[in-house]
């Protein structure tokens, strides 16, 4: 799970892990922060607590009123339990989490469990419990369930995943999101599971789905050179401030399509980092967009495995 660190912040909040004991130390305010709860089961130097102990500790400790952030972290061993377990007790406890206004769920880095490890469950539960939530970030896809649903309130969805399920993103496709400004999808590889093809996308690209749409990510795809195709000539583009194509194995061919296709030049932002472009590609897209004022991100030009060509290429997160 190279390229994946924990969040830094959420909500535009900074990142704060709760432990129920401080050392006499001052807790931020409840609304100051992002509050990560996790445990590590393997972490001998600690007392050994369940999620739901810590979970408690914290509703206790920090007036959960005030709590506008919420990031669920390791709730034990995440490759055997599913996040079903903190999920529940998260939505258990929404009529004291009354401000919550955005859920990151499973927050886990390599050395914790490898993305295709992380066992979600239907994250749907959270929208559910709160019609106030504006955030929903997910880790992981293996047992992830989004059922097509509504509310009125989303307006920042992202799904990180290694490989993820043409179900999952059917259901988000089918949902009623009207308020969704940013949508950022990891969509992965084949080998874990991540079996989106274009025809699955097409509800989102033509521009019908989502009305205040204004940032998109299809990133950290095995086929990123096709959906930058597709992307050349989708609706939904001329509504975009941010276009996100990046971690992915895009090469000149779709960065062709690009410049080939409708015009860019009213994006703030085309992110294409780790990408396979040649450096003459590299200037082209900049000598066409940059002049315009868009923020070009060519950053970690990448190199196939090998020989292999194109067939060398790789997404930055896959196992």
């Amino acid at each position: 799970m190279s390229g994946v660190d924990h969040l830094h912040e959420l909500l535009g909040l900074p990142a704060v892990d709760f432990q129920h004991e401080t050392g006499g130390a001052a807790r931020p305010a409840a609304d100051a922060v992002a509050w990560r709860i996790s445990v590590d089961p393997f972490d001998s130097d600690r007392e050994e607590l369940t999620w739901e102990q810590e979970f408690t500790s914290f509703l206790e400790a920090v007036d959960p009123a005030g709590v506008e952030a919420l990031i669920i972290g390791q709730w034990g061993e995440t490759y055997e339990e599913t996040s079903a377990y903190p999920i529940g007790l998260v939505v258990a406890a929404a009529d004291r989490l009354t401000s919550l206004r955005a859920v990151f769920v499973g927050d886990l880095v390599m050395e914790e469990a490898e993305i295709s490890w992380i066992q979600q469950s239907d994250v749907t539960a959270l929208l559910t419990a709160f019609p106030d939530l504006e955030g929903l970030g997910v880790r992981g896809s293996s047992e992830l369930v989004f059922p097509p649903v509504k509310h009125g309130s989303l307006r920042a969805l992202t799904i990180e995943s290694g490989g993820l399920p043409v179900d999952v993103v059917r259901g988000v496709l089918d949902s009623e999101l009207p308020a969704l400004e940013v949508l950022d999808l990891w969509l992965g590889v084949s080998a874990y599971d991540g079996d989106v093809g274009l025809p699955d996308l097409a509800p989102l690209l033509t521009g019908t789905r989502f009305p205040q749409l204004h940032h998109l990510g299809l990133r950290n795809s095995e086929i990123e050179n096709e959906i930058a195709a597709a992307v050349a000539s989708a609706p939904v583009v001329a509504r975009l401030r941010t276009l996100d194509l990046s971690c992915g194995t895009l090469g000149d061919e779709g960065a062709a399509a690009l410049l080939e296709g409708q015009p860019l030049t009213h994006l703030t932002t085309l992110d294409l980092h780790h990408h396979f472009l040649t450096e003459p590609m590299e200037r082209r897209i900049t000598a066409a967009l940059e002049p315009h004022g868009v923020r070009v991100d060519l950053s970690e030009r990448c190199e196939p495995w090998g020989d292999q060509g194109a067939a060398g290429r790789y997404t930055t997160v896959a196992e």
